[in-house]
């Protein structure tokens, strides 16, 4: 650094911040001729084409459907989930993910502890290997936690959920396929 003190301008810069980046900080001269204001953006229009005949076709019909009526609209408490079903959710989501998920990161102590001791000489890939299956096995057990709840309030479900899993699936099975011939009945 030089012996000079740096000017008004410069202290209130940021290191390897660029001079005259800072707008209202230091004033510029007075004989400084005024510089010309930005030029103004003009906003584009996103789509500069016309609407084709399937787009203008897709416009009607949606304005049509708005006419005729929308589709019920369901409230806040009718979409919930009720309490007790949501408590059987997470217990089960607990089991089939916390165990899993447990005994991954219980193989990475497991296997270094038994390498420590000399009882085994357990390869490196061996214990990441197993770590990875009950992590794998943690993810898949979020989703089986849910789907092998039962759904009705007034039934429990099995311990293991497999018919209350068949029967889930199937229920959204069917509603991604709805979902999907009515997205293709609206782009046609």
């Amino acid at each position: 650094m030089s012996g000079e003190p740096a000017a008004k301008g410069d202290r209130d810069r940021l290191p390897f911040e660029p001079k005259g980046s800072r707008k209202g900080k230091a004033a510029a001269p007075k004989d400084a001729p005024e510089s010309p204001a930005p030029p103004k953006l003009q906003a584009r229009p996103l789509n500069p084409l016309p609407p084709s005949k399937k787009q203008r076709e897709a416009e009607k019909a949606a304005a049509e459907t708005r006419d005729r009526g929308a589709p019920r609209r369901y409230s806040r408490e009718e979409m919930a989930i009720p309490e007790v079903v949501n408590r059987r959710m997470v217990k089960r989501m607990a089991a089939f993910c916390g165990i899993p998920t447990g005994l991954g990161f219980a193989s990475f102590i497991v296997g270094y502890w038994i390498n420590v001791n000399g009882i085994a000489e357990l390869p490196n890939v061996a214990v990441l290997l197993a770590s990875l299956g009950g992590l794998g096995l943690g993810v898949l057990g979020l989703s089986y936690g849910v789907l092998s709840a039962s759904w009705e309030e007034d039934e429990p479900g099995s311990l293991l959920g497999l018919a209350e899993f068949r029967t889930n699936f199937g229920r959204m099975r069917s509603s991604w396929r709805d979902a999907q011939a009515a997205r293709s009945r609206n782009n046609s």
